[in-house]
């Protein structure tokens, strides 16, 4: 008996300190609430018990069962009423004393029923009394432990309370058989006890397991939904987000979406790196996230873009939080002691103004951000309707003008280029005309930036290239020919062996083709570009410097680049500012090029007073409506037939 003792003494340490943790604590919550929650297998033991303790009590006629089996009754029933009433999530009643009125009722009717069994011994009830009473006191002590393993303590004490009165009985009744049965009773006792804890421990694993994998499935669906540069949301966390503000937005409900773009980053990952880059992008994520409300969900959408989408009260507080975030975002950024100016774009849409869903509502914001950008960056601009039609015409036009190239509905102008001291025609400035045949003559102000957008202006700079070059072969050598190029047109791959390719098809001498580059091309300073110069340079082609005045750091442009040629800006001779100050400007660039060895040409010449304040000045050639329009290729032959004529008539009659 003292090795028994020992061992269940053991045994209920080891109950006990699978109780003490975290985890065992959580275990011991879940089968409370499953305790209270689903009550229908205790009513099921409840009343199967009741019912063989009333058989007993008939079959018997004993006063005693008759008395226990009412109290047992009494004590089903109650529990019962108390797992109906009890409300286990309710956080206000703790989990220990949930546990404590299920203890209660649970060894409460464990003991009733084992002493009925142990009386009905006693009292000499008849064979088939207690053997109906044992099996069923037997029967719920063993199966009342699988049902409650996941809390070791009420299992194996609802199992002693039950075993023990009976092993009392039997024991008191001294016969070999039933001692020998209270000792396989207690045995009983000690192997389902070693069953319910290592089952405990089995649950207790399983639960750990599932809350890791639901921890870590969480942490993965966090970790999914983040940016790691900004540590803002990503497009999934975006999305989700969205999607749960629009379910739960009532119909009164404003939603402001507002998509960001900054203005040439790609300038500061070239210039300094990407670590720098990403820096910044930190920077501007932090920034972000201070000015935008508190229930706003800011998110980087890619790159160098980012989207704050959030509840307002109205337009207005649509257009003043637009403000603030332009105002953050044009701070400068400190970086490893250096400061970026970093300028950004952004379009904005409202739901329900703009858009019925999440998908319109991107959709036309991302419209207002590409007016934002077409209309000169740096500005906030909000969605409109007309944006769609706009879009539409220009998707239209791209579409059509891929057709026209093909079709060769356009066509190359070439306007003079003159010699403001001789008045002789020194070349001429190859410019696109496009005739649609619905539309009519489409300036190119209006297609060319658009065939900028798209890409396809490289195929029309080549086009225009060879159609010009076919066209200057056929004039006198020491007429040059002047092509203007757009910088996606440089920056496009094998572009310098097209402008080779196009002179050579055409039997242009190199040295007569002179291109014609922006200072918006030389201001990304591109490897591309510096190569894309020397390699034609090297073969003959000559190079100037269009639209002079009008972009920055001229001056050291003029020294890097072989310039043979510099072009003044129209707005300086004939635009509405012309004064003093435009003439003292053009005077510097001029008398800049004669030390240099340069032409210099002004643009936009349209009166014979300008042609005189320009020669003045000091410019060598010039260029405009006063010498001619743009024309066609056979006038432009007319044109240099007639110049050579009145300049050398002898030239001309041979």
């Amino acid at each position: 008996m003292a090795k028994f003792a020992r061992s269940l003494n053991i045994l209920a340490a080891g109950a006990r300190s699978l109780g003490s943790d975290a985890l065992s604590e959580r275990v011991r919550r879940m089968l409370v609430r499953t305790l209270y929650t689903q009550p229908a297998s205790l009513a099921i033991g409840a009343f199967t018990g009741s019912v063989g303790a009333w058989v007993a009590a008939y079959v018997s006629g004993k006063i005693e069962i008759v008395f226990l089996s009412a109290l047992l009754s009494v004590i089903a029933i109650a529990r019962v009423a108390g797992a109906l009433s009890l409300a286990c999530d309710d956080q206000s009643r703790s989990t220990r004393l949930l546990e404590f009125i299920y203890e209660i009722g649970a060894f409460s009717y464990a003991f009733v029923l084992g002493a009925t069994a142990a009386v009905a011994l006693l009292i000499r009830a008849g064979p088939q009394v207690e053997i109906l009473l044992m099996v069923s006191a037997l029967c719920y002590g063993v199966g009342i432990c699988a049902r409650n393993a996941g809390r070791p303590v009420i299992a194996m004490g609802q199992l002693s309370l039950v075993v023990l009165p009976v092993v009392i009985a039997l024991l008191v009744i001294g016969t070999l058989p039933f001692v020998f049965l209270a000792a396989n009773l207690m045995l009983l006792v000690v192997a389902m006890m070693t069953i319910t804890i290592n089952l405990f421990k089995v649950l207790r694993e399983s639960i750990g397991s599932a809350e890791t994998n639901e921890r870590l499935a969480a942490e993965m669906r966090h970790l999914a939904r983040i940016d790691v540069v900004t540590g803002l949301a990503n497009r999934a966390g975006l999305d989700h987000d969205m999607t749960e503000r629009l379910r739960s937005a009532g119909k009164d409900t404003i939603l402001a979406l507002f998509w960001l773009d900054l203005d040439r980053f790609k300038e500061i990952n070239d210039l300094f790196g990407h670590p720098v880059g990403d820096q910044v992008l930190a920077q501007i994520a932090a920034r972000l996230a201070e000015v935008s409300p508190d229930h706003a969900t800011v998110a980087r959408f890619g790159g160098d873009e980012f989207i704050v989408f959030c509840e307002v009260a109205d337009r207005h507080e649509s257009e003043r939080l637009a403000s603030e975030i332009h105002a953050e975002i044009m701070r400068p950024v400190g970086i490893d002691r250096k400061w970026l100016e970093v300028h950004a774009s952004i379009g904005v849409a409202l739901l329900p103004e703009d858009a019925s869903s999440a998908a319109t509502l991107m959709q036309n914001a991302d419209l207002a951000l590409y007016h934002a950008k077409v209309n000169g960056r740096r500005q906030t601009c909000f969605y409109a309707p007309s944006m769609n039609r706009d879009l539409a015409r220009k998707r239209e036009i791209e579409a059509e003008l891929r057709a026209a190239i093909l079709k060769d509905e356009l066509s190359v102008y070439f306007q003079p280029v003159v010699d403001l001291e001789s008045g002789r025609i020194r070349g001429f400035e190859a410019l696109v005309r496009w005739f649609h045949p619905t539309r009519g003559e489409l300036m190119p102000d209006e297609f060319i930036p658009l065939a900028e957008e798209t890409g396809v202006i490289v195929t029309l700079g080549n086009w225009i290239t060879a159609q010009a070059a076919k066209a200057a072969a056929r004039w006198p050598d020491d007429i040059s020919l002047a092509v203007n190029l757009s910088p996606l047109q440089i920056k496009a791959p094998g572009a310098a062996l097209g402008i080779i390719n196009a002179i050579r098809q055409a039997g242009l001498d190199p040295s007569r083709l002179e291109l014609e580059v922006t200072e918006s091309l030389l201001l990304d300073d591109h490897d591309a570009t510096e190569n894309f110069i020397h390699d034609l340079s090297a073969i003959g082609i000559k190079f100037a410097l269009d639209d002079f005045g009008t972009g920055y750091s001229s001056l050291s442009y003029v020294q890097k680049y072989p310039f043979s040629k510099i072009k003044i800006d129209r707005s300086f001779v004939s635009g509405p500012n012309v004064g003093r100050k435009t003439d003292a400007i053009i005077r510097a660039v001029a008398e800049l090029g004669s030390k240099l060895g340069m032409d210099i040409v002004a643009e936009g010449v349209e009166t014979i007073e300008q042609v005189r304040a320009v020669r003045e000045a000091g410019c060598t050639l010039g260029q405009g409506y006063y010498f001619s329009r743009a024309v066609p290729d056979y006038a432009a032959a007319i044109l240099l037939a007639h110049d050579a004529e009145e300049h050398n008539p002898r030239r001309a009659r041979a």
